[in-house]
């Protein structure tokens, strides 16, 4: 009795090394790209328990929950940790980043999230990228949120250490992920002692075991079916094109922005400004007096397929997102996110306008 995902033929290890040079493709990057058979925490705690050491001081930029996880792991292994918060609502600047560093000259790591699905911002890792590059800090992104729905270029902006998931703009599973490392990175890991070594969290395993001998002989067995979806969404991006693909996120980004706010009845966009506004999911902040748990639950008992969600933690009874990523970037999945909160909100009694709503979505969607 045979199953399409049952009785596989073996991965080999040259089928992983030619999927890792497609990831690699996909980054732009001459940097060696490690693929790790978890969901990207895994890989971003590995950057962490790596980069850092005990008595080092990192600059840890926080703008979304993920930041402040970045912020845990660091103290835990040991580091010196300022925290550069900003308000949810906006990004941080390269300039704020400059001051840190200007005020902590010692800090040698810092930690930053591009895009924060949760919180809808994305931050200008360009221009912070020089900043770090500058003071000779090691640098670690989050791009999970940001590969495949805004441009990702780890080598051009100086990021030693880029973390990247399969499972949101890129349309693909959720139990894969990769890192690229760059030489000062693996140099700076191998100088750690407290750096993991012979565990599921080390980077360095991979390089010795991995890379080092050619790639010619895999660490573990490899999670077969994770690789083979990871490989066809890769071959699904290459087909549609990474620009394509780029401007279909943020025409999703702009269209849903601008129909939560032509439909009225009180939503706004959470982030103030739509440069600092994440193309992978938009943040809207329910009217005063609703609870943002209960509006989505009511938009989504009309059609539960819908990508909204309500804010995690606090954020729940104030915050709602539109996750529209990877097959949810499409204007007809917009159209009926807004018309579904619509509903939900006429159900509060809000006054909205269906019909205005509906137009800024066509009109900020470009025409192909």
């Amino acid at each position: 009795m045979t199953h399409p995902f049952l009785d596989l033929a073996p991965l080999t290890a040259a089928h992983f090394a030619a999927i890792e040079r497609r990831v690699a493709g996909l980054l732009a990057t001459e940097q060696d790209v490690v693929i790790m058979q978890g969901e990207a925490l895994l890989p971003l705690e590995g950057c962490i328990r790596g980069g850092a050491r005990p008595g080092s001081t990192a600059l840890n930029v926080v703008t979304g929950p993920y930041g402040q996880t970045f912020g845990n792991w660091l103290r835990d292994c040991g580091a010196n940790v300022i925290d550069l918060a900003v308000p949810f609502h906006t990004a941080v600047t390269a300039d704020q980043v400059a001051q840190a560093l200007a005020a902590h000259p010692e800090i040698d790591f810092v930690s930053l999230v591009h895009a924060e699905a949760a919180t809808g911002n994305t931050n200008p890792v360009a221009e912070i990228g020089e900043v770090v590059r500058a003071h000779g800090a090691l640098f670690m992104l989050d791009a999970v949120a940001s590969v495949g729905a805004e441009p990702l270029l780890p080598d051009v902006w100086g990021v030693d250490l880029c973390v990247i998931g399969a499972q949101k703009a890129m349309g693909g599973p959720a139990g894969v992920s990769a890192v690229s490392v760059s030489e000062r990175a693996w140099e700076r890991i191998a100088a750690n002692p407290e750096a993991p070594r012979h565990s599921y969290l080390s980077l360095l395993d991979w390089k010795e075991r991995w890379i080092d001998g050619g790639r010619k002989a895999l660490l573990h067995a490899p999670a077969q079916l994770e690789m083979l979806a990871l490989e066809a969404c890769l071959e699904r991006i290459e087909e549609e094109g990474p620009e394509a693909l780029m401007a279909r996120h943020a025409a999703a980004a702009a269209a849903t922005r601008a129909g939560a706010v032509a439909l009225g009845g009180g939503l706004a966009p959470y982030v103030h400004e739509a440069k600092d506004a994440a193309p992978v999911a938009t943040t809207l902040r329910a009217p005063a007096g609703v609870d943002a748990a209960g509006l989505v639950a009511k938009a989504l008992a009309a059609d539960p397929s819908l990508p909204l969600i309500a804010g995690g933690g606090a954020l729940s009874k104030e915050m709602i997102r539109v996750n529209h990523y990877g097959v949810d970037a499409t204007r007809g999945v917009v159209q009926s996110s807004i018309a579904a909160l619509g509903s939900a909100l006429a159900d509060e009694g809000r006054q909205v306008d269906f019909e205005a709503a509906r137009k800024a979505v066509s009109e900020t969607w470009p025409n192909r």
